[in-house]
């Protein structure tokens, strides 16, 4: 039986990216134009009680990455964030979950400019909620997918 792509993202995930794997950072749900990661609230707190903007940042951060390898052929493209915003709307008190996703239109541009030697912008907008799925935070991401070697 092959690995489900919620497992192989957090394998890539703890080996590519330790940092957000040591703070807890998992992948819930993939799939074709969806991601969702969460993060704990327990060892990200800061010196107010709430959790670390870094953290929140990264949860959020992190869903473009495996929203790529859920959604694009990972064998011939990498993703990168090329900038990325955030309004921090709400204190994080408990686990965060963030989530983003993309149109099935979306996916058929990017995936039909996605040719051997070009490189593909896209924008990704996440939402990142608490336990009570009250918004906590927002992000827009400038991403691109890149062929091997460029």
């Amino acid at each position: 039986m092959s690995e489900s792509v919620v497992d192989a993202a957090n394998t890539r995930l703890q080996t590519t990216i330790p940092v957000a794997w040591n703070m807890g950072v998992r992948f819930l749900e993939l799939r074709p134009g969806l991601a969702r990661a969460q993060v704990p609230f327990e060892g990200n707190g800061n010196h107010f009680g709430v959790i670390y903007a870094g953290v929140t940042f990264t949860v959020a951060e992190t869903l473009g990455g495996a929203l790529h390898l859920a959604t694009f052929d990972a064998t011939t493209h990498y993703p990168l964030v090329k900038s990325m915003t955030i309004d921090f709307l709400k204190p994080g008190t408990g686990a965060l979950t963030a989530t983003t996703s993309l149109t099935d239109d979306e996916i058929a541009t990017i995936r039909s400019a996605a040719t051997p030697d070009a490189k593909v912008d896209f924008e990704l907008v996440a939402e990142v909620t608490d336990d009570a799925g009250v918004v906590v935070a927002r992000t827009r991401g400038d991403y691109q997918i890149r062929p091997f070697g460029r």
